[in-house]
């Protein structure tokens, strides 16, 4: 194992939503997780995305038990993007490691991935061997999914590996100068790019609670990964339209020589009627198309923040050094400190 330095410092980042019942138990078993990690401080990254549970007033209570645990409360509910984002703004650490408060993402990797980091990877991807836990549906939608996404993009994102993973501060900080808005955040993790190690694992199923993931938000965040990292489902219009107008050549030259030929023939509306349907669909399905980039431009256009902090608790730097580039965001909307 290579040399390394006997004070670095880890960011836990975990973002919240209505996960008062799993807290307990996340806190439980993560802290005696890193406190096991030789030469290293933490700290834990709690950012409150607006619950409208008991989750606040919990993380409150845990941060003023344990200096370590630091609270980012978040002024609504921004989408777990961009409280993931948030929490990777506020982190401090020479590594920083994203996790979900379910505990599906098992905290026990944590040391092998510190060692992996130690040993020269800047990125540490935990990458599911299996997806038992998952319903058939999700499971197929999900493979499925990746495969779509890698053959329309250039980028390609690693199948079976979530948030979960170690960033070098390096990382960290190419991934702070990512000004989109719109955050598909395992495609801007893959895009920054850097050494990477994978390590494998098996996903257990939630310790409490119920995912706050639907399938109308599933389909939503595949599209806004799609539409972030290609553009192929626009130029793949030119093409069809390019096949419809061959197609619809093809069959007038038909029609032509067969009046010719034949003479003049009734023509029947059920046949018309179909052609406009259909061709009236592919125009629609187009406009669909080019209506998800435009509202993406417009949105960027407007540069609103990517989230608001409230109010911060336990919000002070560690003590001694702390990984290089570390920085506290300005508070927004007049947000407090306590």
């Amino acid at each position: 194992m290579a040399d390394y330095d006997e004070n670095q410092f880890l960011s836990l980042v975990v973002p919240f939503y209505n996960e008062g019942s799993a807290l307990q138990a996340f806190f439980a078993r993560v802290v005696p997780v890193l406190e096991s990690v030789p030469g290293t401080r933490f700290e834990i990254v709690c950012v409150n995305d607006g619950s409208s549970d008991d989750t606040l007033a919990r993380l409150i209570e845990v941060s003023r038990r344990d200096a370590r645990v630091r609270v980012i409360d978040l002024t609504r509910n921004f989408g777990k993007e961009a409280a993931l984002t948030a929490g990777i703004d506020e982190a401090f650490g020479d590594a920083v490691i994203p996790i979900d408060a379910d505990l599906q993402d098992p905290p026990e990797l944590i040391p092998v991935m510190v060692e992996k980091w130690r040993d020269g990877a800047e990125v540490v991807l935990a990458q599911r061997s299996s997806r038992a836990t998952d319903t058939f549906l999700k499971r197929v939608t999900a493979t499925a999914y990746y495969r779509v996404h890698n053959w329309m993009s250039e980028l390609k994102i690693p199948e079976n590996v979530g948030d979960f993973r170690l960033m070098d501060r390096a990382v960290v900080n190419a991934l702070k100068q990512l000004p989109e808005r719109h955050r598909f955040m395992k495609g801007l993790f893959a895009w920054v790019g850097f050494s990477t190690a994978i390590v494998q694992y098996e996903r257990a199923p939630r310790s409490a609670g119920e995912s706050k993931f639907s399938g109308w938000r599933l389909w939503n965040l595949a599209l806004e990964g799609i539409t972030s990292f290609s553009t192929l489902p626009l130029r793949s219009w030119t093409y069809v339209g390019s096949f419809v107008a061959m197609i619809a050549f093809c069959y007038g030259s038909f029609i032509v020589a067969r009046t010719i030929v034949l003479g003049v023939d009734v023509p029947g509306y059920a046949s018309v009627l179909s052609l406009l349907l259909f061709f009236g669909g592919l125009q629609l399905i187009g406009l669909g198309v080019l209506g998800e980039y435009i509202g993406r431009i417009y949105d960027e256009s407007k540069a609103r923040p990517i989230y608001l902090v409230k109010r911060r608790y336990q919000d002070r730097r560690p003590q001694g050094r702390f990984g290089s580039g570390g920085r506290v965001i300005s508070l927004a909307a007049g947000g407090k400190r306590q």
